[in-house]
């Protein structure tokens, strides 16, 4: 199965493809498996453009470093591949960004072309084309963080549809009876606390561990969604997350002031918290992300905190993988997995 879509200068056309449901194609008996790894993206550039302003926006844009990572690490891994050498496996690459220089091209139809498992599934190719570099670095400009937005939202997508096909359906169970929400939990996860109103599951690697804790408490006004509520919160119900020493327990480092940002998803309001946590009493620590929202329904505040555990291994695909679990929850009043507004 294939689809293409043109992407014009305006920002909310950008936005309104990274709004399709593009990875649905697996089930296709006929279509090859993309290759390559989460957030690696192959870059089709001439030299002209890869050594010049373009490239360097480029990697600016798609290499800027991830934000509240114990160090830097790049949102994407670009490999780079010149035109002609864009063949054979290549061309079953998960992430695909080509660059065009075409002169024919008005200035003003400078645009981006997406197109979803041309040669494999899951997958998406974008041909970035106008008629110059001066074109090019005007369009990213104006759009580069759309760009990135709709190749991030490709990763989710593709975590989100996993989820959905491989549920871990005991921990998904356990959600559901102890808060009244759907959840898709990733194939892996394993349940190691349920309790009335906090529940914690966790994935252990050889050298990583991921986790996610849920829990809820009575809502009685905004100052409950405060810094200080919230920090106060997570600090009381992390804390029955144990340490690897007797009395150690986790909780959050003082080090650095957790971040805090509201957005909407499906008409609903959540307070993201984005920090690092530690074990007090032990020698133990790394990021985390909490969502946060009201659920009218029971006047409860609702919490899905994620963890990261990673001392030896880069971060950022462990961090994106408990952040798309956000997207896997569904609340009574909705009739679909949520996707960004």
């Amino acid at each position: 199965m294939k689809r293409s879509f043109r992407l014009i200068l305006a920002a909310a056309v950008l936005v309104s493809l990274a709004a399709c449901d593009a990875f649905r194609t697996l089930s296709d008996r006929n279509a090859n498996t993309s290759l390559g790894k989460p957030y690696e993206l192959i870059v089709v550039c001439a030299p002209q453009q890869w050594d010049g302003p373009v490239g360097e926006t480029l990697r600016g844009l798609l290499g800027a470093p991830v934000e509240y990572v114990n160090q830097i690490e790049p949102s994407f891994d670009l490999l780079r591949i010149l035109p002609r050498g864009f063949t054979n496996m290549a061309t079953r690459h998960r992430n695909i960004l080509k660059v065009v220089i075409d002169p024919s091209v008005p200035e003003e139809r400078t645009s981006i072309t997406a197109e979803y498992d041309w040669r494999a599934a899951p997958q998406i190719v974008l041909t970035l084309k106008g008629p110059s570099d001066a074109a090019l670095l005007q369009y990213l400009a104006a759009h580069g963080r759309e760009l990135v937005y709709v190749l991030e939202k490709a990763e989710r997508d593709r975590a989100v549809d996993y989820a959905a096909r491989y549920s871990e359906k005991h921990v998904a169970q356990a959600i559901e009876e102890t808060f009244g929400v759907r959840m898709n939990v990733p194939k892996g996860y394993v349940l190691a606390k349920s309790e009335n109103d906090f529940l914690w599951a966790r994935y252990e690697y050889p050298t990583a561990s991921q986790g996610f804790c849920i829990y809820t408490y009575p809502y009685t006004g905004p100052e409950s969604l405060s810094r200080g509520a919230l920090l106060a919160a997570r600090n009381k119900f992390v804390g029955r997350i144990p340490g690897p020493s007797d009395g150690s327990y986790m909780t959050t480092s003082e080090a650095f002031v957790p971040d805090l940002r509201m957005f909407s998803l499906e008409g609903r309001t959540w307070t993201e918290m984005r920090g690092f946590w530690d074990v007090a009493g032990d020698f133990m620590g790394g990021p985390f992300v909490s969502f946060t929202t009201v659920d009218e329904a029971s006047n409860r505040v609702f919490t899905l905190d994620c963890y990261v555990y990673s001392p030896k291994l880069n971060k950022r695909n462990f961090l994106r993988g408990v952040e798309h679990l956000l997207y896997m929850v569904r609340f009574p009043d909705a009739e679909r997995p949520a996707t960004a507004e």
